[in-house]
């Protein structure tokens, strides 16, 4: 069974239009990979703390991007 921080980060990753495959691109390794870390079948050591590093990444650079394209339409 998948441990609680895994559905909370499947959330915000889901509310920030965030995926797996961009996580995983961030982190080096196979959406497939990812897709076992967050349902619980791989539980690696420090999985947690490097997954929520990559998403927080992801999100920083959709953000400055998002803010990019704003500033062209004014």
């Amino acid at each position: 069974m998948p441990e609680e921080w895994t559905g909370k980060l499947i959330g915000e990753m889901h509310n920030a239009g965030i995926s797996r495959a961009e996580v995983a691109k961030e982190l080096g390794v196979s959406t497939a990979y990812v897709t076992m870390v967050l349902n619980g079948i791989r539980t690696p050591e420090g999985a947690e703390e490097r997954l929520r590093a990559a998403f927080e990444r992801v999100r920083e650079t959709k953000c400055s991007g998002e803010t990019k394209k704003s500033s062209h339409l004014r």
